[in-house]
Order: C-alpha cells, then sequence, then structure tokens
C-alpha cells in the first residue's frame, strides 16, 4: 500500500510539472492572441463580371446603420458605391437592397436609394437570405455572382457573403464599400471570408475601381 502511495504521488507531480511546462500554462488564450502578429495584407482582383449575370448587393446602408454618431466609417463608402451603382444600372446589372429589422426602403440613404420597383428590398438581420425570398431573387434573374456591398462588416456583410457562398454563388468583396465601427473588425471579417471553408474559394477580394462591366450585347 505504501508502494502504490508513493507511485501515486509520483504520476500527480509529474503530470504538474508537465502542465507547468506546457505553452498553455504559460499565459492565456488572450495572452497569445496578443502575440500573434498582424496576417499581410491580401492582394486584390481585378475582375471582369458579366453584368446580366452578377448583381449589385447594397446592404443596410441607411440612417440607422450608417452615420456620423453609430459608424462614420460608413458614410466614407457611400459615394464610391453611389458611383458603382450608376455603373451598374449602365451596364443593365441587377441591383438587390436590404434593411435591418427596423428599416424600410425610406431609410435607404438618398445617393443609392432604389429608383424603381424593379430593384427589390429585403427585410432580415444580418444573414439577408434568412427569411426572405433573396435567393429566388437572384435564380430568377439568372445570377451566379454577387457583389457584396455595405455595413457592417462583419454583419450583413460577412453573414450575407457567407450565405451566398453556401448557395453557390460567387462573391466579389470589394474592400472600399464595407465598413465597420474600426479597421481592425473590417480586416478580420473580410479574413473570415477569404479563408473560410465554405468561403475562401468563392470570395474574390478587389475594389470597386478595378472592376470591369461586361455588358450582355458587347
Amino acid at each position: 500500500m505504501v508502494v502504490r502511495n508513493i507511485r501515486a504521488r509520483a504520476l500527480a507531480a509529474g503530470a504538474v510539472l508537465a502542465l507547468a511546462a506546457s505553452p498553455a500554462a504559460a499565459g492565456t488564450v488572450i495572452e497569445e492572441w496578443n502575440a500573434v502578429p498582424s496576417p499581410e495584407t491580401p492582394k486584390l482582383a481585378a475582375p471582369t463580371l458579366a453584368a446580366h449575370t452578377t448583381a449589385l448587393l447594397i446592404l443596410d446602408i441607411e440612417q440607422r446603420t450608417c452615420n456620423a454618431e453609430r459608424r462614420p466609417r460608413c458614410l466614407d463608402t457611400v459615394a464610391p458605391i453611389a458611383a458603382f451603382l450608376l455603373k451598374a444600372r449602365d451596364a443593365g446589372m441587377p441591383v438587390v437592397y436590404s434593411t435591418t429589422g427596423a428599416g424600410s426602403v425610406d431609410t435607404i440613404l438618398p445617393p443609392v436609394k432604389p429608383i424603381n420597383s424593379g430593384e427589390p428590398v429585403v427585410k432580415a438581420s444580418v444573414d439577408k437570405f434568412l427569411g426572405t425570398e433573396l435567393e429566388k431573387i437572384l435564380k430568377d434573374r439568372g445570377i451566379d455572382t454577387v457583389i457584396a456591398c455595405g455595413t457592417a462588416a462583419q454583419g450583413a456583410v460577412l453573414h450575407t457573403a457567407a450565405g451566398a457562398a453556401q448557395r453557390k454563388f460567387k462573391i466579389v468583396l470589394p474592400v472600399d464599400c464595407l465598413s465597420a465601427e474600426d479597421l481592425f473588425t473590417e480586416k478580420a471579417a473580410v479574413w473570415s471570408l477569404i479563408k473560410g471553408p465554405a468561403t475562401g474559394s468563392l470570395t474574390t477580394l478587389t475594389t470597386l475601381g478595378a472592376i470591369t462591366l461586361k455588358q450582355a450585347n458587347r
């Protein structure tokens, strides 16, 4: 019995020493995260897109989500989105809008408002496919690629892009048309999409100015 107790104590002591020597015991996971360098900035592409099989998604660019108090970085994206919106309409590209649950067509910011009933608006939380007809809207128009613009990057953009990938749509993600409360959150959302197991192979990272639109009759 004495020998067995000694052996048990020795094993317990060895386990404590091994745990103390392990990397995890050196600090918490949070401390380890703090020591991780920021990933290298991903490279951008310059895609050529067929306007008739691509849809521009303008997500939650409305008064309560895109304003100087809550998310001032969003305001910087409105003019670029509005300029690209004109190009998209001119090329015949379908445009689809979303609002938050508390939003409506009337709360969408004027520079990017829908111009007619042919530009549908869906209302949902962060995943704009969930509980809406977004998938049907896109498939009825023969869409295979979506350009995701909007706010928040970690909300509507991230989750709607992930929803698009799960439905086998290709995703074009212009980094100058998405916004969050800060740069880190924007980068983290983009990084999640380009590294995600369901989204990475379907996501093209670009800027609005680098996109070339090809009309069906050209």
